[in-house]
């Protein structure tokens, strides 16, 4: 028999004069890890801020993986009594 747990991960984008910002946050059942990333527009480039979106929600998507890798390197370690890194 298996079971389906729904996640849901909401991301906030937040433009401000120094560039775009992003908050992404995972909600499981059993709690929240969070992720954040950031973008800068180089002078030079022409100003699209979708583009500044996309990287900033994109660092911070990559960003709430890299903390959940994380978690779940803890979790195993805890369990197995010994230390655990989970490749990226």
């Amino acid at each position: 028999m298996s079971t389906v747990h729904t996640w849901h991960v909401t991301l906030n984008v937040f433009d401000h004069e120094d560039g775009t910002a992003a908050h992404a946050v995972l909600t499981t059942g059993d709690g929240t890890v969070e992720g954040h990333g950031h973008a800068r527009r180089n002078p030079h480039d022409l100003e699209v801020p979708e583009i500044g979106d996309e990287v900033a929600a994109a660092r911070a998507l990559h960003d709430l993986g890299v903390e959940l890798l994380k978690l779940a390197s803890r979790d195993i370690a805890a369990v197995q009594k010994q230390d655990v890194r989970l490749q990226r």
